[in-house]
């Protein structure tokens, strides 16, 4: 018999919603893109053949609807993969967690999850304007201190915390294969470093500096079986680690706005994003 949660772990509102995400299991569909910025999520669904549900929560904004006959949920999440963890486990107590017995139904059922979110290359030949799927993402917050192990190769993750000399053990994951193959060759591969923050833990400096010299130029210049790191965003190794260990089909595209090595931002990155809202949207509905 399964163990019944208790409500003070699996919290619900006062109309039976999720905690944090404020939905109910019939307003999610079994495909979900996910957006960091809350005014994105609009950007998406616009291109909705309908929209039948639009909910929202502090940062987490959800609007769910078919395209071409298929349905479709867009979400957003805030930055970070702190909001990333608390996005996962409430996404998947919606498909895996009788919500009114707060018991873990018998049978598992599986989310695609896809984050279309904006990304600054390490890499001078991946410019601006780029779209780029991350097979592989590491990542260099402490969440995965708090779970049980990975299962896979960590090769990238011992060499990232060599190079930066860390205190503690980064972690890596990778996309689904399903999702991955599925896109076009517009889409460059990459392996993606996730951070914990925008400055510092990205190499830039304003009025402080940061801890880690040459940071950028350090990770750029890592290999691992021919691969080389390619960009920096703040959320990617979250969503790949807790798939990975929930069971749920994940991938992440991003945007090349900021060129790092180069010092570039780009000038029409609005345009970038949706033209990577549509390729997805394409692919994948």
């Amino acid at each position: 018999m399964s163990r019944q949660i208790p409500e003070s772990e699996l919290i619900l509102n006062a109309d039976g919603s999720i905690y944090h995400l404020h939905l109910k299991p019939e307003n999610l569909a079994s495909l979900v893109f996910t957006v960091g910025d809350p005014d994105r999520v609009a950007l998406v669904s616009k291109y909705f053949d309908q929209i039948d549900f639009k909910g929202s929560k502090r940062e987490f904004v959800t609007h769910t609807g078919r395209l071409n006959g298929k349905r479709v949920t867009v979400m957003s999440t805030g930055m970070g993969t702190d909001n990333v963890e608390i996005l996962m486990t409430e996404l998947d107590s919606l498909v895996n967690v009788d919500l009114k017995t707060h018991t873990v139904k018998p049978v598992e059922s599986s989310l695609e999850i896809i984050r279309l979110g904006t990304s600054g290359s390490m890499q001078a030949n991946l410019p601006v304007g780029s779209l780029l799927a991350s097979e592989i993402a590491v990542g260099v917050d402490t969440l995965m201190q708090f779970y049980p192990k990975l299962e896979g190769s960590q090769a990238w993750a011992n060499l990232v915390k060599e190079t930066l000399d860390l205190t503690f053990l980064p972690y890596q994951a990778s996309a689904s294969s399903r999702l991955l193959q599925k896109l076009p060759a517009e889409f460059h591969r990459g392996v993606t470093l996730t951070a914990p923050g925008f400055y510092a833990p990205q190499g830039r400096e304003i009025r402080l500096k940061p801890k880690m010299e040459n940071m950028i130029e350090r990770l750029a210049n890592l290999e691992v079986s021919g691969l080389k790191m390619t960009n920096f965003e703040m959320e990617t190794a979250g969503y790949y680690a807790m798939g990975q260990l929930l069971n749920h089909r994940m991938l992440s595209l991003n945007a090349i706005v900021a060129n790092r090595p180069t010092g570039e931002f780009d000038k029409e990155a609005e345009k970038t994003v949706d033209r990577m809202i549509r390729a997805a949207l394409e692919v994948y509905c």
